[in-house]
């Protein structure tokens, strides 16, 4: 797990990528990021870890990606890659090993579709802390979650597999993963009752040997989300 302090405005830039290396400029709590974390420590690639001050970047972090973004990726050419999707589906291709996506097109492109899909759900683990904070109702949200979640549990029993391609984890497992493993933090677990296969999922999800080097405590989660959500981030907590 990377441990190294984030680097902020002013900081000095960090030397060049070693040969045979891949950089990961990354947040320690950031779920896109921690998607890319996921898929590097599967296919067991050899990086390093730069973290960044997401409220406070280096402006060298902005020459190299220009929107600022983690996950970001640099190659020992010099080559730079950004996106959570772009990062993952890039390391499956360039590197050997276990292959998370599938080979046959149509898996592929359905792949995607789950993931386009699931990018309209992770607004909802955002807002409703939110809107909570300012004493409002959320009943409405959640219903809309829990809804998502029902689709998600039907998508898992007509399938009849313990992950959503299949019975290993492959790329979509992991792209969804961050945010269920932040459900507690979130105070959104209780949107599981009623969907018993997804739950299922992610008690699966949780004995993997990945999903389990790349976590942070609970308690670690939900101190940083607090100085999160009072606007001064702490992203070298714990450390």
């Amino acid at each position: 797990m990377a441990s190294e302090k984030c680097f902020a405005k002013g900081s000095s830039a960090p030397g060049l990528v070693a040969k045979g290396q891949i950089r990961l400029y990354s947040m320690r709590f950031c779920p896109f990021a921690h998607r890319t974390r996921l898929v590097l420590h599967a296919k067991g690639i050899n990086h390093d870890t730069v973290n960044i001050n997401l409220k406070d970047k280096p402006e060298w972090f902005l020459k190299k990606n220009p929107l600022g973004l983690v996950p970001t990726l640099e190659t020992s050419s010099g080559q730079v890659i950004y996106e959570s999707p772009i990062t993952c589906d890039y390391l499956d291709e360039v590197y050997t090993g276990k292959k998370l996506l599938p080979a046959d097109p149509f898996q592929k492109a359905q792949q995607k579709m789950m993931l386009e899909n699931f990018s309209k759900i992770t607004p909802y683990f955002y807002k409703i802390p939110m809107v909570k904070k300012n004493g409002e109702d959320i009943s409405v949200l959640e219903g809309e979650l829990k809804e998502k979640f029902v689709k998600l549990n039907e998508d898992l029993v007509n399938k009849k597999s313990k992950f959503f391609d299949g019975n290993a984890i492959t790329m979509i497992d992991y792209m969804m993963w961050p945010w269920f493993e932040r459900l507690e933090i979130f105070e959104l677990k209780h949107c599981l009752d009623g969907t018993p296969e997804l739950k299922k999922w992610t008690e699966h999800m949780s004995e993997d040997q990945t999903v389990k080097a790349t976590m942070f405590p609970t308690e670690t989660y939900k101190a940083f989300y607090k100085t999160y959500a009072d606007g001064k981030p702490n992203y070298d907590y714990g450390l």
